[in-house]
């Protein structure tokens, strides 16, 4: 499986970003897909999953209520809806794929990975 994660730039504070995630080789109809992200001189950490319904979705608390995670199985692409974006949101951003179906906020669920887009938000 290959990913390709894409829409990341600058923003200012408060702004909107949309990522994508497209993956090729495989369909990701069966599986978790979730977005990590990783700050400057940070671990890096669970943003959001959803499965492969699209049914159940999980977020990390720093960003609930202004990311939305969803997908388009018919076109093998995650997306991140993020909304109010703040300056501590600045990071680069993986989107992953979890074949297993379990413990979907941890790094180590997660079988492949994309090459991030970096997310740069100003003050």
């Amino acid at each position: 499986v290959q990913l390709q994660a894409s829409g990341g730039g600058l923003v200012q504070a408060g702004g909107s970003l949309r990522l994508s995630c497209a993956a090729s080789g495989r369909t990701l109809s069966n599986y978790i897909m979730g977005w990590f992200r990783q700050a400057p001189g940070k671990e890096r950490e669970f943003v959001a999953a959803i499965w492969w319904s699209g049914s159940s979705t999980y977020y990390a608390d720093s960003v609930k209520g202004r990311f939305t995670i969803s997908r388009d199985n018919a076109k093998n692409t995650v997306y991140l809806q993020m909304n109010s974006l703040r300056p501590e949101d600045t990071a680069v951003y993986y989107c992953a794929v979890n074949r297993r179906g379990i413990w979907p906020m941890l790094s180590r669920s997660y079988d492949y990975w994309g090459q991030g887009t970096l997310v740069t938000v100003s003050s």
